[in-house]
């Protein structure tokens, strides 16, 4: 049996009703993209830039000169493991928080956030690979870490050879991840920072006074005012931090860290994704 349409505008309702189901089968099938896969993006574009690459090789350029330094210039008394590791962090407690810092910069200061949440339009699931990369970061770290560990191990023996002292071996794997945590916690603020004020050069800036100066500063107000020495724990993040770096973390610590960790790090965290959740993307 033969329809015939009465009108071109009937024919048109035909084509339009017969493509929707169409339509309607693209949109079910296709989703939205697996949080691995954007994880893996957030990864490459941290180190498929020359500036990432070179961040990452300058740790090991560091750990070759710290090395050498405590090697020439350290007393005797302080050729230990231990201090090998310690001076090679000092640089990665800069580099890898900078790292984080410009994963999530990245959209804001290359004008590349338009195309990311067009693209992907739930700013939560962006922020949250951002994170995870940021985190996952580490991984390769870790492994320049292990080259550093090597490299302060040579260091460990070449140095007490020259100073014809006893080697000595003062860390353990418990240490290897209290130091990783350290890291860790580190690279965190570096994320929060960039999140919080989208700038690359402001939030490096805002690491440095987190990092160095506003400790320095609470330590000194600590040595001159004697009330403030027992209060510096809960209100210095750095103090903790450093001393789970070190490995010396125990008892009241734990509390400490808990604290300045929550005014330091989670409450600026939150601040930080309702901020990129509801400013304009230009």
């Amino acid at each position: 049996m033969t329809t015939y349409l009465s009108s071109p505008a009937a024919a048109d309702a035909v084509v339009t009703a017969g493509a929707r189901p169409s339509s309607r089968a693209s949109t079910r099938t296709s989703g939205r993209v697996p949080l691995a896969r954007l994880v893996r993006v957030e990864l490459r574009k941290s180190f498929d830039t020359s500036s990432g690459r070179w961040l990452l090789a300058s740790l090991g350029l560091a750990a070759v000169l710290t090395t050498g330094a405590i090697i020439a210039w350290a007393p005797t008394s302080q050729l230990a493991y231990s201090q090998f590791t310690l001076a090679i962090g000092v640089p990665m407690t800069i580099i890898l928080p900078i790292i984080a810092v410009l994963s999530v910069t990245s959209e804001w200061s290359q004008r590349s956030g338009l195309t990311t949440f067009t693209l992907v339009p739930h700013r939560g699931r962006v922020v949250l690979a951002k994170a995870v990369a940021a985190v996952l970061v580490t991984v390769p770290a870790t492994a320049v870490a292990f080259a550093v560990g090597a490299v302060g191990a040579v260091g460990n023996v070449v140095g007490t050879m020259v100073a014809d002292v006893p080697s000595v071996w003062d860390q353990s794997l418990v240490d290897v991840g209290y130091f990783a945590a350290g890291q860790t916690l580190l690279l965190l603020v570096g994320f929060v920072l960039g999140a919080l004020i989208r700038n690359s050069s402001g939030a490096i800036v805002a690491y440095m006074l987190y990092g160095f100066v506003v400790p320095g500063l609470l330590a000194f107000l600590a040595f001159n005012q004697d009330w403030f020495a027992d209060a510096r724990p809960w209100v210095d993040a750095r103090y903790s931090q450093d001393a789970l770096l070190r490995g010396e973390l125990a008892g009241d610590g734990w509390s400490h860290l808990a604290v300045t960790s929550l005014v330091w790090l989670v409450v600026p965290m939150v601040v930080a994704v309702v901020k990129v959740l509801r400013s304009e993307v230009k």
